[in-house]
């Protein structure tokens, strides 16, 4: 395995985690799609959400956060409705949210999550 591979894989467990902890369900990881790949498909609540995670090691490239393109989250929303057309889920409402993960040298790894990323 690739280490940006590891990196990415480990931001996922956190993000995860981090979600768990807020007393959300965890639906799917890693779901595959005509239109790619969705990390995180989670209920918080009665909503479900697209969790797209993105994990730095470190500052070079920016907030993870920026990562998150328009292009991506138009494709973020085609898989969405791709997922809804998958599974017997009826959600009162959809969103997307962004966790943001940067790893650190000693500790736990800082997570940011940002909510309804338009």
């Amino acid at each position: 395995m690739r280490a940006k591979d590891a990196v990415g894989r480990y931001g996922e467990g956190v993000a995860a985690a981090h979600l768990g902890r807020a007393g959300w369900e965890v639906l799917d990881r890693n779901w595959r799609g005509r239109a790619g790949e969705i990390d995180i498909v989670a209920l918080d609540g009665e909503e479900l959400v697209v969790v797209e995670v993105k994990t730095r090691s470190g500052d070079g490239f920016g907030h993870p956060a920026e990562a998150v393109t328009p292009v991506k989250l138009a494709r973020l929303r085609r898989l969405a409705a791709e997922w809804l057309d998958a599974h017997d889920v009826r959600p009162r409402g959809v969103r997307i949210d962004v966790v943001a993960v940067r790893t650190a040298r000693r500790g736990a790894a800082h997570v940011e999550h940002l909510r309804g990323v338009l």
